[in-house]
Parts: C-alpha cells; sequence; structure tokens
C-alpha cells in the first residue's frame, strides 16, 4: 500500500513539474497594457462599450462615472438596463440625459431561447456603431486611459480579439484566500497565452474586458451564437479562435478593476451558475475536476506528515511548486505573498464550489440567474 501511495505522489509532482514549466513559460509572455504607450488620436477608432445591467444600483455608478470619463476620441457606451426592478434604470436615464456619448436600451421581457445577458448584449450591439466593440460588465472600473492601450496593444499585435485580466478587488480574508486560488486555477485551466496561438487549444474571454473588431464579431455569429451559454464571456474567446479571427490575452492590472463578490459567502453562492456550466454540465467532468483538485492541492500537503523517503520527496515537491505558482498570482493581483500558503484551503473552497454548483443545477433542474430560472434541458442545448 505505501508503494502505491508513493506512486501516487510521484504521479502527482510529475504533474505539477510539467503544470510549473507550461506556467513559467507562458505567463511572462502576456503582454501587459500598462507597458504599452497609448495610441494618438490618429490612430483611435470609433468604440462602442457594450454591458448589461440588471439590479446593479448600488455598483453602477461608480463603473459608469469612469466608462464616460475615459480619455479616447471617438467612444460610445451602450447601456442595457435588463428588466431592472431597481434604481438602475433611473440611474441610466439621468447620465443619458446628461451625457450623450451614452445610449440607453430597454429590455422590458426576455424572449424565449436566451438568457438574460447574452441577449442585453445582442440588443446592445444592434443599437452600436463603433469599429470596435468593448464587452464589460456593469461593476467594472476603467482607468482613463485603458482604451489607448488596449488599442495599441491590439494593433501591435495584429489582434481583432482581445481580453484583459483585470484586477480584482479584495477586502476580506476570504476573498483574497478564494481569488488567490482562483487566480492560479484559471490560468492552468485556460493557459490564456495560447489564445494567439492558431495551433494551441488555449483561448480566453474575461467578462471585465473583451475588445474586438466588429466585422470579427460579426463573422464570429455575434451573441446569437451564445443565446444559452451561461459561460458567455470564455465562450466568446471560443468563438473568436474558431472562426479564425486574431485573437489574443493581455494583462490590464490597475486599468481595468472590479469587486466580483463582497465576501467569500457571495463569491460561493456568485458561481452556483458557472462552475457546472463551465464542464458543460456534465456529471463526470465536474466529479474529475473535483477529484483532480482534491488529489493535486491537497493530497501532497496533508501526506507530508506521514510519509518517508520518496513519498517525502515527492510530496515536498507537489506542495512547494503550487505555493511558489500560487505566490506569482498572489504577486499579480498585489495581494500579500504569504497568500500562497493557504492554496490547499482555497483549493478545497474551490472543489467545495464546483461540487456545490452540480449539486445544485442538477438539484433544480437548471439555474436560478438575476431572479430567473432556465431549465437544464435548455442549458445543455445551448453550450458552445
Amino acid at each position: 500500500m505505501y508503494v502505491f501511495f508513493t506512486a501516487v505522489l510521484g504521479f502527482v509532482a510529475l504533474v505539477w513539474i510539467a503544470e510549473f514549466v507550461i506556467l513559467a513559460r507562458g505567463v511572462p509572455t502576456l503582454p501587459s497594457i500598462g507597458k504599452i504607450a497609448p495610441a494618438a488620436d490618429t490612430d483611435c477608432p470609433s468604440i462602442s462599450i457594450l454591458f448589461a445591467a440588471r439590479d446593479e444600483a448600488e455598483k453602477l455608478p461608480g463603473a459608469l462615472a469612469t466608462m464616460l470619463a475615459l480619455d479616447y476620441p471617438r467612444h460610445s457606451v451602450i447601456a442595457v438596463d435588463d428588466r431592472s426592478k431597481d434604481a438602475t434604470g433611473a440611474i441610466l436615464e439621468k447620465a443619458a440625459r446628461e451625457d450623450a456619448r451614452l445610449k440607453l436600451v430597454r429590455v422590458d421581457s426576455l424572449p424565449a431561447g436566451w438568457l438574460g445577458k447574452p441577449h442585453a448584449l445582442q440588443q446592445a450591439f444592434e443599437h452600436s456603431s463603433g469599429e470596435w466593440l468593448v464587452f464589460t460588465d456593469a461593476d467594472v472600473h476603467f482607468a482613463p486611459d485603458v482604451l489607448r492601450r488596449a488599442v495599441a496593444l491590439a494593433n501591435a499585435k495584429k489582434w481583432d480579439h482581445m481580453t484583459l485580466m483585470c484586477n480584482a478587488k479584495m477586502f476580506t480574508f476570504g476573498e483574497r484566500l478564494a481569488m488567490t486560488f482562483f487566480g492560479m486555477a484559471f490560468m492552468i485551466g485556460t493557459r490564456p497565452w495560447e489564445a494567439s496561438n492558431a495551433r494551441a487549444a488555449g483561448y480566453s474571454g474575461v467578462g471585465a474586458f473583451q475588445l474586438i473588431r466588429r466585422s470579427a464579431y460579426e463573422k464570429l455569429g455575434t451573441h446569437r451564437r451564445l443565446a444559452m451559454e451561461v459561460v458567455d464571456d470564455m465562450k466568446l474567446g471560443k468563438l473568436a479562435k474558431e472562426a479564425g479571427v486574431r485573437s489574443g490575452a493581455g494583462k490590464a492590472g490597475d486599468l481595468v478593476s472590479v469587486h466580483w463578490h463582497a465576501g467569500i459567502g457571495n463569491i460561493v453562492r456568485g458561481v452556483t451558475k458557472n462552475f457546472f456550466a463551465a464542464t458543460g454540465y456534465k456529471l463526470w467532468l465536474a466529479a474529475g475536476q473535483v477529484a483532480g483538485v482534491l488529489m493535486l492541492c491537497v493530497l501532497p500537503v496533508a501526506a507530508l506528515p506521514f510519509v518517508h523517503g520518496w513519498g517525502l520527496v515527492f510530496a515536498g515537491i507537489a506542495t512547494a511548486l503550487p505555493i511558489i505558482a500560487t505566490a506569482g498570482v498572489a504577486w499579480e493581483l498585489k495581494t500579500p505573498l504569504a497568500y500562497a500558503l493557504t492554496f490547499p484551503i482555497g483549493a478545497l473552497i474551490f472543489a467545495w464550489m464546483l461540487a456545490r454548483s452540480t449539486i445544485i443545477t442538477l438539484w433544480r433542474g437548471g439555474i436560478v440567474w438575476r431572479g430567473t430560472f432556465y431549465r437544464l434541458e435548455e442549458l445543455k442545448r445551448g453550450v458552445v
């Protein structure tokens, strides 16, 4: 039994060595727009910023103010009030009266065959006119020069679609713990640097910021292709790559920021609709991912006090490498590096979030998103 257990730890250590090499080679290739000189006025095409808002009265005003304060010669903002029951509509109405660059679109009912957010973004697109589009969320904050820098990077790389990983604002211990591990898991799971490699499988799409040329967006089929896709941001990146659109990913740092969820409890509840959806609603895949996270990130640490010889060596490798990788994520997120030591706890939380999302979705027979219930059968048919 001990020999078998040692062999398992050896396999885990080998996996971590491979992943560490992949991360060490891939992450440094992600360009940072903070290091790119802002584009001059003559190099700035017209841009429409598109977002959907439903009951966002608390976070919307601050985010919207940054979108309208952008230092960019030709940009407009298309905001869709998607059946809000709070003051979201009134906030957008007032802002639209005060700034002609803001166009307000109202959605009073949701057509069959659509999720609320993809439908709202489709409506935003149909009311836009920019040569380029930026898809974002109603709670995302932009630095004044982010569009100039983003356009400059896209032009330099000759990308027609570009997503940016943003700064996640965190205020509590639980938020930092969960988001630090989530950041590492995102890098390992999506390999965003592969988005620009036509021969690689990786693609990327972050909901906070996706810049895409209008013609490229039309080529991939617009959000009509994502009508029932919960993970619409990532799948936009997938469609772009499948359509042959030149795609890429970069880092925004503080130039794009968002406070995703307040507190660990809200983070766990907030991903209920997402995590099982990300597996394509495949129970076997969700179970495999839970088992994989536990085996790779929890087992080696738990084994350290009980093993010796090669078992101890393997467990040590499989503990040290994810600590180093998580420290890199913590550094990028401007979180104390000590949070790298919490990665096994983060892994347990991550595994629970995936298991919880799977169980609740199956038990309900669907998901509840912003007060609307969507049946699992429809969701499965809409997976991209």
